[in-house]
């Protein structure tokens, strides 16, 4: 995931800003980490540079 996502990422749930956490990146983009919503209190994943924006329901 490049980090100039976050200009245009929203929560799925309630449209708030997320906060990205990183856990591993490169020079080019984000490997890992989650993006968090403060008004949800829900965590979305990023693995392997993808974010999955799913409802915690509707993930594997």
């Amino acid at each position: 995931m490049k980090k100039d996502l976050m200009d245009i990422l929203a929560c799925p749930m309630c449209k708030g800003d997320l906060v990205l956490n990183i856990s591993k990146e490169d020079e080019k983009e984000i490997i890992s980490g989650t993006l968090y919503c403060s008004k949800c209190d829900e965590y979305f994943p990023i693995e392997d540079g993808i974010p999955n924006m799913l409802p915690p329901d509707l993930r594997e």
